[in-house]
């Protein structure tokens, strides 16, 4: 009786109506999730969300936590934040990743067995973090820092046929300096209803400043979303990175994963260069109801060494379509449960705020 009465105020805690005074919002929730990997994951998940200076008129800035531990041992935590200064004059973006967590490597290039030649067993950490200035209206620009290490990594093969070892597989500290120019009018990222995004960032990692790997990082990333009718949008977006140089493995451009193709394992392709797009259509809410929506989306994208290694024949697909549900009335915020096919298989994602 005792927890029917928790898991009843807790879902009314969730599906209660929000003051309008621009006053922060916090959630904690639990995950399950299942992969091959790591048997069983249990995790909790958290969101805050705020305006600057309690203005409902700046942009809503948020802070977004998971742990999770698995029946295999392992364990991890993540942090993402995107947060606005009053007025938008500020933008700090930023992601945190620690974790004792296995993945699957299937080798370097767009022809790659489908069945994964080794199980990477590793402890990494990453850390990148953008720190923005206002230079006009929209405008954003400067710096931008990644650092990323893997440790104690092994091998453990998966398949009878052979395989040559990649850079970085006995595991590397790299540290990439450089500058980022940001485009952004988006009110409110975690569901856009209409609004441009468009970041252009630059990252040199070079032993001068401890990196084992000498190579540079490019990333393109444009964003546009309109609003269709009162209650559906219509989201696209495209996705470019390209790496110059001996990068190791896991820092190569990495096709898959909750965002961009969905239904891909993240990393089941990695090569120097990738080039993505996907588009959605999203119904928020349903026209019958006051909470409950909605989404279709597709998504095609490559990896290649080269340019002259582009074909128009070698794009993946990916494709599916999600639940949402609003959770946060005020704030326009919703959860979404995404079902997602690719000729590998299907994917599933559970996650508050759109993937894009």
């Amino acid at each position: 009786m005792k927890a029917q009465n928790f898991w009843s105020r807790y879902w009314e805690s969730l599906t209660k109506e929000e003051s309008n005074d621009g006053s922060p919002s916090f959630i904690v929730y639990p995950t399950l999730a299942f992969a091959p990997e790591t048997s069983w994951e249990f995790g909790l998940s958290s969101l805050y969300l705020y305006y600057a200076k309690g203005n409902p008129e700046n942009r809503l800035s948020e802070f977004n936590a998971f742990t999770f531990y698995t029946l295999e041992h392992q364990y991890g935590l993540w942090l993402d934040h995107a947060n606005y200064g009053d007025h938008d004059r500020y933008m700090f973006l930023g992601r945190l990743r620690y974790q004792s967590f296995p993945l699957f490597y299937h080798g370097v290039g767009k022809n790659t067995p489908a069945d994964p030649l080794a199980l990477v067993d590793a402890q990494y950490l990453l850390w990148k973090e953008h720190f923005l200035k206002q230079i006009q209206g929209y405008l954003y620009a400067g710096v931008y820092a990644d650092l990323q290490s893997l440790s104690r990594s092994n091998f453990i093969s998966q398949s009878d046929q052979g395989y040559p070892f990649p850079s970085g597989a006995n595991g590397s500290f790299n540290l990439g300096l450089g500058l980022s120019a940001v485009y952004d009018d988006r009110h409110n990222v975690l569901n856009v209803r209409d609004g441009n995004f468009t970041e252009l960032s630059f990252l040199r990692y070079s032993p001068f400043w401890g990196s084992e790997y000498n190579f540079t990082s490019l990333l393109v990333d444009s964003r546009f979303y309109r609003s269709t009718t009162s209650n559906q949008v219509w989201a696209n977006q495209l996705l470019g990175q390209f790496v110059n140089g001996n990068a190791p493995f896991h820092m190569l451009s990495l096709m898959g994963g909750e965002s961009m193709m969905r239904g891909y394992y993240y990393g089941r392709y990695r090569d120097q260069n990738l080039l993505a797009f996907q588009s959605e259509y999203r119904i928020l809410p349903f026209s019958f109801s006051k909470r409950w929506g909605a989404s279709f989306f597709m998504a095609a994208g490559q990896v290649y060494p080269q340019w002259e290694n582009l074909k128009l024949n070698d794009f993946k697909l990916a494709g599916g379509a999600g639940l949402r549900f609003l959770i946060f009335p005020q704030k326009d915020i919703y959860t979404r449960l995404d079902f997602a096919m690719t000729e590998e298989g299907p994917g599933f994602y559970f996650f508050i705020g759109e993937a894009f």
